[in-house]
């Protein structure tokens, strides 16, 4: 029999397993390692359908549409002829190369091929990144309510997470004069994310030029996060902070094909970084990966420069659940809800509940079988809000309103 005993160790607890003469331990860094809360929520989720309780999944940042045939056409003929084993590294030529060509197109900025690594979905971008750039006891400013990630992989470098909030009463985008406050000689990286999740919010060209220019007085990176780019609504426009002067050197372009293509499961995403970091973050690739799904990445060629109908259909589809989610939050007593610029989430705020956003969620899913998640899961300025997904039908949306409206009355 093993005996399982927690005992202090530095900031966290680390786990110790007896068995017989065996002492295990968990290296004090995994309790640095933070989650993804989405997940944690979709698994219980999961099993109280198990259970046989009917749940409506607004949790998830994930399109409910499948992957167009056309694009899974070019991974079975990509399999049919053989690209099957290893690739380099960074990713095939071709799909390098047509990934600059389609930033070039919806960017208006050209770069080298040479420069792209092509990963297994967008977030070892944010991983290899931190690793590369972020020395222990360096500062990283990054967007609260923001991605989760974020803050998890700062404080697994042991670096220092330095939360820039985004303020409801700015439609959450950051105060200029709080980012001044916040950037220093200590800060090595500066995070954003434009649509933004949780919140929808999107940044204007003033705010990139902004952050352009407290990143090169403080010679700071910038990690743009841009996974959403395809979902803006109303005519909203994409900025990147890659067109300010001086910034294609000391910027990291993160996307990926999860969204805008609805190919979660086919995990591809991609960095596109200053030329003097390539090689450490191919290493790095080559330590963890080796390499991304070869097939796959033909699949990707395909997305990228094959029909974009889809893409279209499916973000117009979002905007009218977009209309339908915010109207129906806005008729829940004690619940208000900006209606966001982009990406497929909404951010209401729950305060005058009179429940916390973290015991409401939990009663939400436990109570009243819809599945959504605490605004606290993306960092403190978070706290009072939930966060909800609307890549689900119409159908399931206006029941999943239903049944958060009866719960609170």
């Amino acid at each position: 029999m093993s005996a399982l005993s927690e005992y202090d160790h530095g900031i966290t607890k680390i786990s110790r397993i007896n068995q017989e003469d065996t002492a295990m331990f968990i290296a004090s860094r995994m309790g640095r390692l933070g989650t993804e809360t989405a997940f944690e929520v979709l698994g219980r989720a999961k099993q109280l359908e198990a259970e046989g309780r009917d749940i409506i999944h607004l949790e998830i940042g994930e399109p409910d549409f499948k992957t167009a045939d056309h694009i899974k056409e070019a991974a079975v003929k990509a399999l049919r002829e053989g690209h099957t084993g290893y690739c380099p590294a960074p990713g095939i030529p071709s799909l390098r190369k047509a990934i600059v060509d389609d930033v070039e197109r919806r960017r208006g900025v050209s770069f080298d091929p040479k420069r792209v690594v092509v990963t297994p979905g967008a977030k070892p971008v944010i991983t290899n990144t931190i690793l590369t750039v972020v020395e222990e006891g360096d500062e990283v400013v990054y967007p609260n309510p923001g991605f989760p990630i974020y803050e998890s992989m700062i404080n697994f470098v042991n670096g220092k997470p330095v939360p820039l909030p985004l303020r409801e009463e700015n439609d959450f985008r950051f105060d200029p004069d709080e980012l001044l406050s916040l950037v220093n000689d200590k800060t090595r990286l500066i995070i954003l994310n434009t649509p933004g999740n949780p919140t929808g919010g999107i940044l204007k060209k003033g705010d990139l030029e902004r952050i352009a220019e407290v990143a090169k007085k403080h010679d700071a990176y910038v990690l743009a996060d841009e996974i959403y780019i395809n979902f803006l609504y109303e005519g909203a426009e994409h900025h990147t902070i890659l067109s300010v002067d001086g910034m294609k050197d000391r910027t990291i372009l993160l996307d990926g094909l999860s969204k805008s293509y609805s190919m979660t499961g086919w995990r591809l995403g991609y960095g596109i970084f200053p030329e003097h970091l390539v090689d450490h973050v191919v290493r790095l690739n080559i330590n963890s990966v080796s390499c991304t799904s070869h097939f796959s990445q033909y699949a990707a060629i395909e997305a990228i420069t094959g029909p974009q109908d889809h893409v279209t259909k499916m973000r117009d589809e979002f905007a009218k659940r977009r209309e339908i989610i915010v109207n129906g939050l806005n008729a829940i007593p004690g619940i208000t809800c900006r209606k966001p610029g982009g990406a497929f989430y909404v951010f209401p705020n729950v305060k005058e509940t009179g429940i916390s956003s973290k015991e409401l969620a939990t009663r939400l899913l436990e109570e009243a079988g819809v599945a959504v998640l605490n605004g606290q899961s993306f960092g403190e300025y978070g706290k009072g809000y939930l966060r909800l997904s609307y890549a689900n039908s119409v159908e399931n949306i206006e029941k999943a309103l239903g049944r958060m409206k009866e719960f609170l009355s």
